[in-house]
C-alpha cells in the first residue's frame, strides 16, 4: 500500500492530501530515510512524521486496505515521541 494511503487508512493523518503534502515536503521518514508518497509500506517499517514541533514515531504492525475507526489503531504501535 502507498505511504500516503496508509497514513490516511490508519488515521495517523486524517486526509490523504495532507499525507501526500507531508511526504512531498520531506516531513515523513521510513526507516530513517525520507520517503515519497508512493513508497510501498511493509509490516515492520518505522514511520517518523514531523508535524510542526511535534514528531510522531510509529511501527507498522499490519497493512490493511480498509479499517474501521476502532481497528485503525491496531495497524501501528506508537514508539517514543
Amino acid at each position: 500500500m502507498r505511504l500516503d494511503k496508509y497514513l490516511k487508512v490508519s488515521r495517523i493523518i486524517k486526509r490523504r492530501t495532507v499525507a501526500n503534502e507531508a511526504c512531498d515536503g520531506g516531513r515523513v521518514q521510513v526507516n530513517g530515510k525520507p520517503a515519497r508518497a508512493s513508497y510501498d509500506v511493509k509490516t515492520g517499517d518505522i514511520l517518523e512524521i514531523s508535524l510542526g514541533a511535534h514528531t510522531v514515531k510509529a511501527e507498522v504492525l499490519s497493512v490493511d486496505e480498509y479499517a474501521t475507526k476502532d481497528s485503525a489503531a491496531s495497524m501501528y504501535r506508537m514508539l517514543e515521541e
